[in-house]
């Protein structure tokens, strides 16, 4: 009983803060205008902080079991959970192709940064969440390939593009320097320079999810009344089977039998607990899919997830051994 308490505790000011955003919104303390800009600077500055804050000095990215496995488990899993919603697309009652194609696009993919991240850095330790970021390297990747790929019902159409961001280069620098932290012991004028330049990222990185998380919230007030019509019901019911029922079982037996590090398994412990992804809600209209099957999806799991991520997480624990 213990362990779901804290695993409680870490969930539900995660879905409180998505909550006060939804609330920002609707009295429009927070409003649309300021998405775009926001979006920017959290992209562009405070998550890039974030990794720098969570990867140097961190020992576990220094193991190169935790730099090689974790991207290519993350693209895997992003893939096997596309091609599970796949074959239950039907079975939602989704006739049309757009529908069956954001169906699979939005129910494969979980939603592995932002509420993840919170997760991790509340439960785990930071060796954790450095692997955690190196592992949504695949996730993304997998987001602007295959997940455009299906959404579009096409080629790539350039979403390949947008795996070359701010976080990817932030990361990639970041893991250079914590390498070469090893072998270098800078002078006292560059060890205060470097203590206030690390101090200012680390109060951005402490930014940046809260911020999202109001975003999200936010995001997610603007779509409430466009998810409702249509076959819901149907659709969330079988959405929610799948990724908070068929997924978190696939990444539980990965965790359990991957021989692999310790903070990996922790990782695939968190993944395999979250819901759809929020923010490609925003890609549907841009790709060709169906919105209202995208904010079906997305909110439906989100909702159900409030009762189901601390369950699983709190089973996972108790498979990998965590509790």
């Amino acid at each position: 009983m213990n362990e779901l308490l804290t695993v409680l505790s870490s969930v539900l000011p995660v879905f409180a803060i998505m909550g006060i955003g939804g609330l920002l919104r609707r009295r429009d303390w927070l409003s649309a205008d300021a998405d775009a800009s926001l979006m920017r600077v959290t992209i562009n500055l405070l998550l890039p902080s974030l990794i720098f804050d969570s990867v140097l000095g961190n020992a576990a990215l220094r193991r190169p079991e935790n730099l090689l496995l974790p991207p290519l488990v993350g693209f895997g899993m992003v893939a096997v959970g596309v091609g599970v919603a796949w074959m239950f697309a039907r079975s939602a009652g989704l006739e049309t192709k757009p529908e069956q194609r954001t169906f699979a696009f939005l129910t494969g993919l979980q939603n592995y940064a932002y509420l993840t991240i919170p997760l991790c850095f509340t439960l785990f330790d930071s060796g954790t969440t450095g692997v955690l970021f190196v592992h949504n390297v695949g996730a993304e990747m997998a987001l602007w390939t295959l997940g455009v790929t299906v959404m579009a019902g096409t080629g790539l159409t350039g979403g390949w593009k947008k795996i070359l961001n701010a976080p990817l280069a932030a990361l990639l620098l970041a893991l250079a320097l914590n390498f070469l932290g090893m072998f270098f012991t800078p002078f006292a004028p560059v060890a205060f320079a470097g203590k206030i330049i690390l101090t200012a990222i680390h109060w951005f990185g402490q930014s940046a999810i809260p911020l999202a998380l109001l975003m999200i919230g936010a995001i997610v007030a603007d779509h409430l009344d466009a998810a409702r019509g249509g076959r819901a019901a149907r659709v969330v019911t079988v959405a929610a089977l799948v990724r908070l029922g068929v997924m978190p079982v696939l990444f539980l037996l990965l965790a359990k039998f991957l021989p692999c590090s310790l903070e990996l398994k922790r990782v695939l412990v968190l993944q395999g607990a979250m819901p759809s992804a929020v923010l490609p809600i925003v890609l549907t209209k841009h790709y060709g899919g169906d919105a209202r099957t995208a904010l079906q999806v997305a909110l439906g799991t989100s909702v159900v997830g409030l009762v189901t991520i601390p369950l699983w997480i709190r089973f996972g624990g108790h498979v990998i051994g965590l509790w």
